[in-house]
């Protein structure tokens, strides 16, 4: 049975922050039903110390950081029949979120715990085939199995890179890197000098094989300097071990037929039932409830890598069209200001929700019309396909895995350019179609809902990926 050791920062249903908790949540459960032994690691967050079940001690052991020896504590429960380890010890303990607002404030607690990660696989002698690591935060796990392969115990594993946000690549971790078992990399013409000490370019150097989270942010990554963070000619060097497998999403707990926070439980067979979510939803809200009025929805962090902004104007230009919003989502203060600026113009209209809550975006998914996605970049997205998978039509521009999984007119609406007026355009387009065509809605609604986004396919890509790079290095010896 094929080993794989997964490190990541975050993993529902744990501690979630982002899509990579989704990911790191279910990917290795789905890992687990096609035959691999698929054992997932995650640092003890303080702020996660309060929620967790009950927990097994599974070893402890210690691992040196600069000058300091430090005492790692490791713990153990399932999840789905997946084994998940969490590490505590004090490196770990700072910052206390997940996330600090700065990456030079997390490089050390992550460098530690790709250290730590490791070092527990050795401290429980299970010797991994494939060491899977994700983002920044995670990438120097790659970099130091690499390094360490002249040891007889890591010698055979194989390391696999998943970029899910290229742009954000750490902070300098070279204090944090024992030189004595990882020397600095050698200058290479196709790695900038800047990169040669930054978590994710050194991940992406030593890694084996290197995935994206989409085809189309792969072909991005490599064919424009837009999306490449200046790392194009690496990545080109690069693009043979290069692959982009798209995500996907959990389509138990994502099922509007059982969905318990909905109103209405439906599915393509009883779409009528949504007019109740969506009456439910403008109540809740304090909306007029107008049936034939198209009702938008916004689940996002505000960002403006999310094109929140072009919302904004869009709706403003749209104003004299027969709309309502309900916008759900925070992040910047600046656009959360715009957002509220936004529900004053049109009180009667627009909702403004600046937290985030899981519950209110499924009522959103379940009763929302159209879903605004007007992304200037996205390496996948799993809003889009959670829309699909409740029936609210997604409007996104052509990026990334926007790109690859909406079809314009068939599954959702899709414009080209990440501009206001572009933006205007589509959503014009949209509401001609729900206020004049109501069948061609309703078609595009079965279309959306059946297509197949649960992690399966997926899993599946990956379990040959792990194949081929054990059968490389084997190759190799």
């Amino acid at each position: 049975m094929m080993r794989v050791l997964f490190l990541a920062a975050e993993a529902a249903p744990f501690v979630k922050v982002g899509g990579l908790g989704d990911v790191a949540g279910s990917l290795p459960p789905a890992l687990r039903g096609l035959g691999l032994d698929v054992r997932l690691v995650l640092p003890l967050h303080p702020v996660m110390r309060d929620t967790l079940p009950a927990l097994r001690h599974s070893a402890t052991f210690r691992v040196s950081l600069g000058e300091t020896l430090f005492h790692v504590q490791a713990w153990e429960t399932q999840h789905r029949g997946a084994p998940v380890y969490f590490l505590a010890s004090e490196p770990l303990d700072e910052p206390p979120a997940v996330y600090a607002p700065d990456a030079s404030l997390d490089v050390r607690k992550y460098a530690f715990f790709s250290l730590a990660a490791l070092r527990l696989a050795e401290a429980l002698n299970w010797r991994p085939d494939v060491v899977h690591v994700h983002d920044w935060h995670t990438a120097l796990g790659a970099y130091l199995v690499a390094c360490w392969r002249r040891r007889p115990f890591w010698r055979e594993t194989g390391t696999v890179l998943t970029v899910h946000n290229l742009p954000f690549m750490g902070a300098d971790a070279t204090p944090w890197l024992p030189p004595d078992l990882c020397p600095p990399p050698r200058p290479l013409d196709w790695l900038p000098d800047w990169a040669r000490r930054l978590p994710l370019p050194l991940g992406m150097l030593a890694a084996d094989r290197l995935t994206t989270v989409s085809p189309g942010y792969a072909r991005e990554i490599l064919e424009e300097d837009r999306f490449a963070s200046g790392l194009r000619a690496f990545l080109s060097h690069r693009r043979a071990d290069l692959r982009g497998i798209l995500n996907g999403i959990d389509t138990d707990a994502f099922n509007p037929a059982h969905d318990p926070h909905l109103a209405a439980r439906y599915d393509a067979r009883s779409l009528e039932r949504r007019q109740e979510n969506k009456r439910a939803l403008q109540a809740e809200l304090g909306l007029q409830a107008q049936p034939d009025v198209p009702l938008l929805g916004m689940v996002s962090r505000m960002d403006a890598q999310k094109g929140v902004d072009l919302i904004f104007r869009a709706l403003r230009w749209m104003g004299a069209l027969p709309w309502q919003a309900v916008l759900l989502g925070s992040g910047d203060p600046a656009l959360e200001a715009q957002a509220r600026a936004l529900q004053a113009r049109f009180p009667q209209r627009v909702r403004v929700i600046t937290r985030y809550d899981a519950v209110l975006a499924r009522r959103i998914y379940g009763g929302a019309d159209l879903f605004l996605m007007p992304s200037r970049y996205e390496p996948c997205g799993l809003s889009q396909m959670i829309a699909m998978r409740y029936g609210c039509l997604p409007l996104v521009n052509a990026v990334g895995g926007l790109r690859d999984t909406v079809r314009d007119g068939e599954t959702g609406f899709v414009f080209t350019g990440a501009r206001a007026a572009n933006l205007v355009r589509a959503l014009r387009r949209a509401l001609d179609v729900y206020s004049a065509y109501p069948d061609l809605w309703r078609r595009m609604q079965r279309q959306a809902m059946a297509q197949d986004f649960s992690w399966a396919r997926s899993a599946q890509a990956y379990a040959d990926l792990y194949r081929q790079t054990t059968k490389r290095k084997e190759g190799a010896r």
